[in-house]
């Protein structure tokens, strides 16, 4: 068995892993909106309207406007002075990068839970896939992603680098909204629940180079569908990476 890089963390404490969409000392206005983007209920190009929000939520247009901005900064809001303010396109451009990031610390990720992994937790993958059968059966598509999440966030915590999935969750934010465009695809929820279970196995086996290898089919398959969701849906991503190398706002 070839000799591994990585050095093995010390033990862990065994603790839930959770979905953590927005920071825990985020404002409801900031939560919310942020996870209706990411979860494509805003679509790229929607107009937001932030005196509506700010009656929906009984508020002065003040917490409104402060969520907005921090979205902004994130990438998922952009604001033209005097047209308007818009969930963001989906900068093409940013995702092979968030890619990158996220393939190399999840195969890191992947290789040291192989070596790890004790039969707890492979009883723990297990059930996890049996918790995406169910839902793919009940075709909920907002459990399936967040269950998805927990997915990788409990390989991350066998494996004793959660810090590397918290990093994930930063540079994907993007990939995120292509994902949630590809759950409706017929069969789609049932392809990641195979490449989720390739990885598995490859984990319980202690194979390090397989579980990288099911790892990369898995996130590879994933760049693929993007490229067909674009060819789909061209009004949802621009070439542009940020508001400021567009100069008018979007119009669906």
């Amino acid at each position: 068995m070839p000799s591994d890089t990585l050095t093995a963390a010390p033990p862990r404490q065994r603790r839930l892993a959770t979905v953590r969409p927005a920071p825990r000392s985020a404002s409801p206005i900031y939560r919310d909106l942020r996870n209706d983007i990411l979860g494509m209920r805003r679509r790229p190009g929607e107009p937001i309207a932030e005196a509506r929000i700010a009656a929906a939520y009984g508020v002065s247009r003040t917490p409104v406007h402060e969520a907005v901005l921090r979205l902004a900064d994130e990438g998922l809001i952009d604001v033209f002075p005097q047209s308007g303010t818009y969930v963001s396109l989906i900068p093409v451009a940013a995702l092979p990068e968030a890619g990158v990031i996220r393939k190399a610390l999840e195969e890191a990720t992947v290789r040291m839970a192989a070596i790890r992994a004790t039969p707890g937790d492979i009883a723990q993958l297990r059930a996890a896939l049996e918790e995406q059968r169910d839902l793919c059966a009940a075709c909920d598509r907002d459990g399936f992603h967040e269950a998805d999440e927990s997915f990788h966030a409990l390989l991350a915590e066998i494996a004793g680098f959660p810090g590397f999935w918290a990093l994930v969750e930063q540079v994907k934010v993007q990939v995120d909204r292509c994902r949630r465009l590809t759950l409706p695809v017929p069969g789609q929820m049932a392809k990641v629940i195979a490449e989720h279970d390739a990885i598995v196995e490859a984990i319980a086996a202690h194979d390090r180079e397989g579980s990288v290898l099911a790892l990369g089919a898995h996130l590879d398959g994933l760049r693929l569908a993007i490229d067909d969701l674009r060819a789909v849906a061209p009004l949802y991503f621009t070439d542009a990476p940020t508001a400021a190398g567009r100069q008018t706002p979007p119009r669906l």
